[in-house]
């Protein structure tokens, strides 16, 4: 597959560094039981290792071109997908739990498999993933950081993460303008803090987001919520109402949203 052009339409940067390989099949810990999902494969010197390693290897390719080098191999432990990984059913092709996902990330669409990645976390196991570093360090943010925000919140609800390695451009073809940075995901057995319900979490973290530079006050509206019913809850919870969202620790917004009005239909 050396020969193959990488399409920027579909984020296309492929890993070459057998190093950095290493050292993301060492943090999947991968044994011959795991069964293995791989989101873009490309030419793959990552799949080569996971097909070695793991019982299982179920990769997703959108790019017809590489499905069909893929489809020419011969290999008994690899289940090819064709298509967008974002329009694509993840519980009808993840059947059962205890997976692992192992993958460099296409940089475009990191963060929606992210979200994508939360809303199915009772399927795995553990998760090593290689993101441009902005967005790595958007995941690892704590509060009071400029990179902090609704990515790092909705991820450190549900996951341990920690970083693995940086990644420099050099370490892939075509090499990437910006560093990478190479992550592990481990699932939680419950939410980091309690929250009664997720989508009315989900909602407030949002719209406390959604105009960064503006204070709590300000911003909750963009939820649909009244002045009179934030300034209340702001009151309830004891929390400033000119205090901006990237303040917020994941506690404080779960006793924020509690104290809300639920969403309407």
């Amino acid at each position: 597959m050396t020969h193959h052009r990488a399409k920027k339409r579909f984020g296309q940067n492929f890993l070459r560094d057998r190093q950095v390989v290493d050292q993301i099949i060492a943090a999947a810990e991968l044994s011959s039981a795991d069964r293995v999902m791989e989101i873009g494969p490309g030419l793959g010197v990552l799949t080569d290792r996971l097909l070695k390693t793991a019982g299982r290897v179920l990769i997703i390719e959108i790019d017809r071109d590489l499905v069909g080098n893929w489809e020419q191999r011969n290999e008994p432990n690899l289940q090819i997908v064709s298509g967008d990984v974002l329009a694509l059913d993840w519980a009808e092709l993840l059947t059962g739990t205890g997976w692992k996902l192992v993958a460099n990330l296409p940089y475009n669409i990191s963060s929606q498999v992210v979200f994508r990645i939360i809303e199915q976390r009772n399927r795995f196991c553990r998760l090593v993933l290689m993101f441009q570093k902005e967005v790595g360090d958007r995941l690892c943010a704590g509060p009071g950081s400029r990179d902090y925000g609704a990515l790092s919140i909705f991820s450190q609800l549900w996951f341990d993460i920690e970083r693995v390695v940086k990644v420099p451009p050099q370490a892939f073809t075509p090499a990437p303008k910006v560093d990478s940075v190479v992550l592990k995901f481990t699932p939680l057995p419950q939410a980091r803090v309690a929250i009664g319900d997720e989508r009315q979490f989900k909602r407030v973290v949002k719209s406390a987001f959604a105009q960064r530079r503006k204070t709590l006050r300000n911003t909750l509206k963009t939820g649909g919520f009244s002045s009179v019913e934030i300034a209340t809850a702001l009151e309830k919870v004891a929390i400033d109402p000119g205090r901006r969202a990237e303040t917020l620790s994941l506690a404080e917004f779960a006793r924020l949203a509690d104290q809300l009005p639920g969403a309407t239909d």
